[in-house]
């Protein structure tokens, strides 16, 4: 076996990937830093950017709750209702997974 997978293989296998899972998002962070300095932000791409978040969020919990039917349904909307009327993130995020705790306790 090569040096590189004798260290891969090694207890220290695990501390190298997460070094160098860390080296690579900082230096996408500063790239992305870096991209959009160099960019002239207009209004089109400022509300481009300001929806990203959201998107984002949608795309990753979207299907998530689909595989999981109703009672991952329900415990979205209760988040959902939970961050419009209280504005706090954490609010929404403890409404949704309480109610799906409960949901599944009950059965």
């Amino acid at each position: 076996m090569n040096t590189l997978g004798t260290a891969i293989t090694s207890p220290w296998g695990s501390i190298l990937a997460i070094g160098a899972m860390t080296l690579v998002t900082f230096l996408c962070r500063i790239a992305g830093v870096v991209v959009m300095s160099r960019v002239r932000l207009t209004p089109r791409l400022e509300r481009g950017l300001r929806a990203l978040p959201g998107s984002i969020i949608v795309a990753t919990i979207l299907p998530a709750v689909l595989d999981n039917g109703l009672p991952a349904i329900v415990a979205l909307t209760a988040a959902i209702v939970a961050m419009a009327v209280t504005r706090i993130d954490i609010v929404g995020l403890l409404v949704g997974l309480g109610t799906l705790s409960v949901i599944r306790v009950l059965g």
